[in-house]
């Protein structure tokens, strides 16, 4: 059967399109009888809105963007099935781009954003990005735009993250209360919001133990490259006296340690404990089982596209507070050198 429509519900009842139009949007030029008999009729003939008929009315397409540097990557595929969640039950498809951690290709996406027309703009910023300008102008514009996860100081509107800060504290505070003395860190581009925020939790750790901070046991891996992985590795080896732990800042980077200290005979946790960030759906299947910390990526999403939907209907106006954290939980495993029933722990 072909869908019913606002004039065919017009015909039955021999009313005018624009008074059913009215009717189905409980508009208050509309008697009470002649809406009930408008609702009705449309329930029984099982009617539904044109969603491309009524963005074209609106001046809306019921979608939104998302850019984010990669979806192989386990935290964005959470985050992105939360911003689905919420969007498709309120109405909105979403449109999803990868920057691949290029800026060029992140410009480009931005681009294309603009070019579907899209109502909104949720983004975590790659790698590379330094310059926002692609994304501030869309916000001057009044573009409804969101930040999560990797979010830029530079642009005044709401930022969803975990408390990156707290997380990276337990992890390093951790490593430090089993007796560990010398610990690297590894994380990403010096520039990103999560690099600074991890590295600020790992320093507070550091100094609550009284244990000076060494810049030399921070290496920032910008490309994620297995080459440049081995290059950090090769660097925490040949320290003398060596790291006795390695704090990564994702789990991604976690599993890039793994496999090289393998492959160099190096024991993990007896020679090198180890603690990753994110918590990986396989982190606890690995041999040792990962020590990490939890972030909630799913609700991350959640949030975010909860306040750009907000921010596009105009039920949220701006406020002071565009910083959203959410907890982060630290999981402990063999990795890290503890005694956990059931994983070997040593």
């Amino acid at each position: 059967m072909e869908a019913i429509t606002i004039k065919d519900i017009a015909k039955a009842l021999n009313l005018s399109t624009s008074t059913v139009s009215r009717a189905l949007r409980d508009s208050y030029e509309i008697n009470v009888e002649t809406k009930r008999l408008v609702l009705e009729y449309a329930t029984k003939m099982d009617y539904r809105p044109n969603p491309i008929a009524q963005g074209l009315k609106e001046n809306r397409s019921r979608a939104i963007a998302v850019i984010v540097p990669e979806i192989a990557n386990n935290f964005f595929s959470e985050a992105i099935t939360g911003i689905e969640d919420v969007a498709n039950a309120m109405g909105y498809d979403v449109v999803i781009f990868q920057s691949h951690e290029s800026y060029e290709k992140e410009v480009s996406n931005v681009r294309n954003v603009v070019a579907r027309r899209v109502d909104g703009l949720l983004i975590s910023i790659s790698n590379q990005t330094k310059d926002v300008s692609h994304l501030s102008d869309l916000h001057e514009r009044g573009f409804p735009l969101v930040f999560f996860d990797r979010v830029s100081d530079d642009i005044d509107t709401y930022k969803v993250v975990a408390d990156n800060f707290s997380g990276a504290f337990k992890a390093t505070d951790h490593l430090l209360s089993t007796g560990k003395k010398r610990i690297a860190h590894i994380t990403s581009s010096a520039g990103l919001y999560i690099t600074k925020e991890r590295l600020s939790g790992y320093k507070a750790a550091l100094e609550k133990h009284e244990i000076p901070f060494d810049a030399n046991l921070v290496h920032y891996c910008v490309n994620f490259g297995y080459k440049e992985m081995e290059g950090i590795i090769e660097s925490i080896l040949s320290v003398d006296p060596m790291p006795d732990a390695i704090f990564t800042a994702s789990d991604r980077l976690a599993l890039a340690c793994f496999e090289i200290l393998l492959t160099r005979g190096i024991r993990c946790p007896e020679d090198l404990a180890l603690i990753g960030f994110t918590n990986l759906k396989v982190a606890h299947l690995l041999s040792p089982a990962l020590t990490t910390v939890t972030q909630p990526a799913f609700e991350i999403g959640q949030t975010a596209v909860e306040l750009l939907i907000d921010l596009i209907e105009k039920k949220k106006r701006m406020s002071s507070t565009f910083m959203i954290k959410l907890p982060t939980e630290l999981v402990v495993r063999a990795s890290s050198g503890s005694k956990v029933p059931g994983f070997g722990g040593s």
